[in-house]
């Protein structure tokens, strides 16, 4: 499958938004890094839908995409790695998770778009 211009910036910018959300927390801001570890998510999700031609605007159409490469790969490990996404952009807006928490979630994130990459190969 050939990258669109469109497809890669969605890839390009998931990637670096991952690299700013662990220099975040690095830093011990939770809430920038939460939010830029969905932003990765989000763009990755996105740029899968994109070279595939199904739609990705909106919250509720990335998850049909996460709900379809799940049926595509079988490999749920998406969706809950999304799922954990999610809750870090509404960690965002309420800054309930602990730093602990944030962590692992990101990590989980890294996966998610390792997976996601190598399916848009």
């Amino acid at each position: 499958m050939s990258m669109t211009t469109k497809t890669r910036y969605y890839n390009v910018t998931g990637r670096d938004l991952l690299v700013k959300a662990r220099s975040y927390l690095a830093e011990d801001d939770l809430l920038q890094a939460s939010e830029n570890g969905w932003g990765a998510a989000a763009q990755m999700v996105k740029s899968i839908a994109e070279a595939r031609g199904w739609p990705h605007n909106g919250h509720h159409e990335l998850w049909r995409v996460a709900n379809r490469l799940v049926d595509e790969t079988g490999d749920r490990d998406i969706r809950t790695a999304f799922g954990l996404a999610g809750a870090l952009h509404t960690n965002f807006y309420e800054g309930w998770l602990p730093r602990e928490t944030v962590e692992d979630y990101l990590a989980r994130v890294a996966e998610l778009i390792s997976k996601l990459e190598a399916l848009s190969s």
